[in-house]
């Protein structure tokens, strides 16, 4: 364990649109996650296991920390998503248009959807977290 970086040098952060009602947001906090995770490698990440004192294993879960916020509206979605693009932050993001039917629908629907016009419904993403604060410090916890 001790071998570990320290966890507050990086972090995972989803920023979601307020407007969403629970079951969405956690859908789509859960599609956000799993294509992030996909693209990072493990000399980004930490997982570690933990281990309660009955010998069970509890596996693969984050050393660092997870963050997630809520937005007020797409466009400042959409201002995070440009950030990370800028900075070159691996991210990932998820807009309405991918909601309904299946995943060849959804796909076809974003493709014949302007970027101006996607509502965005969240981003999650991994950094560095004095970088990631500088342009997410203005949202707010999600409760």
């Amino acid at each position: 364990m001790s071998n570990l970086p320290d966890e507050s040098q990086k972090r995972f952060i989803a920023v979601l649109s307020k407007k969403m009602e629970l079951g969405r947001s956690l859908n789509v906090l859960g599609h956000l996650s799993v294509g992030l995770a996909s693209q990072l490698d493990d000399s980004e990440t930490q997982y570690i296991d933990y281990h309660d004192m009955d010998g069970n294993l509890h596996p693969n879960l984050s050393h660092y920390p997870f963050i997630v916020l809520k937005a007020d509206n797409s466009n400042k979605l959409r201002k995070v998503r440009e950030e990370a693009i800028s900075r070159d932050i691996k991210f990932t993001d998820f807009t309405s248009s991918m909601i309904e039917g299946g995943s060849l629908a959804q796909q076809q629907r974003t493709n014949e959807t302007k970027e101006a016009d996607l509502e965005y419904l969240g981003v999650c993403l991994f950094g560095d977290t004095e970088i990631l604060r500088e342009f997410t410090k203005k949202f707010s916890l999600y409760r």
